[in-house]
């Protein structure tokens, strides 16, 4: 059976060659010189190239910074500075030289959100290229390639990774730690922050010390005491996060239990 492919469509102002025609200088003659330009269907080509290889969730893929909701009732101060530094980040920050950022809250108060709102204005408004992840499949996909019957290696895997201009990490500190988590994530973050790159974190752990570290709480809080940042990814790994991101902080109740409240009104 013959298959009859669709015709492709041709752009109208550079007829598929990718240059286009624009006005030059006046010449002494008094004519104009032409000269051609990169078109903008080129543009949008690379963008949506670059919007596919980001990797993000389909759960995630109508996130936006300009559709986080901050108008809901009894919406958290917090919620709004964040959103606010977050647009400004996207706006100003330098891919290559910059801090990244370190997005903390519980769940439900838009943390992800926030984190691909930004990768979506520096992917379509900067052409910046970014790579999603969430930190439990990233560990599985590492985990998986060390499978002698997987054609995929660890460099693989690591690769984008490490050479992407932005990564999204996001639930950092979900995995239960051992040393071949705590040796991994460490690879991961110091690699980039040698490498002047940006990465930006999302955690549902307070950014505190690790048990034990400062800590003077009696037996009974201590045996009560929430697990925190410090300890999920140990504090020489929270140190490095201090140097290479700037900190926001999310406060409030959890986003999709109040729309899903606000539901049944």
């Amino acid at each position: 059976m013959k298959v009859i492919k669709a015709p492709t469509e041709i752009c109208p102002l550079c007829a598929g060659t990718g240059w286009k025609a624009v006005d030059g200088l006046a010449t002494g003659s008094g004519k104009t010189e032409r000269r051609v330009t990169r078109c903008d269907c080129q543009q949008r080509a690379r963008t949506q190239s670059l919007l596919a290889a980001a990797r993000i969730p389909r759960r995630y893929e109508h996130c936006e910074l300009a559709n986080y909701d901050t108008d809901f009732p009894g919406t958290h101060a917090s919620l709004v500075e964040a959103h606010f530094l977050a647009s400004n980040f996207a706006k100003k920050c330098d891919p290559h030289g910059d801090k990244g950022l370190l997005i903390i809250g519980k769940i439900g108060t838009g943390k992800t959100h926030l984190a691909v709102g930004i990768m979506k204005e520096l992917i379509l408004n900067r052409g910046v290229p970014c790579l999603f992840y969430d930190y439990r499949e990233l560990l599985k996909e590492i985990q998986n390639s060390y499978n002698a019957t997987v054609q995929t290696t660890e460099l693989d895997v690591l690769r984008p990774v490490f050479e992407t201009d932005v990564l999204v990490l996001d639930e950092l500190g979900a995995v239960k730690p051992t040393e071949w988590v705590w040796d991994t994530v460490s690879l991961i973050l110091n690699t980039r922050y040698n490498d002047n790159r940006i990465t930006i974190i999302t955690t549902n752990f307070d950014d505190q010390p690790s048990a034990g570290v400062g800590n003077s709480l009696s037996p009974a809080r201590a045996a009560t005491r929430a697990e925190t940042l410090g300890d999920r990814i140990g504090e020489r790994m929270r140190s490095r996060l201090h140097e290479m991101c700037r900190i926001i902080t999310l406060d409030g109740a959890d986003f999709r239990q109040k729309y899903r409240s606000a539901s049944f009104r």
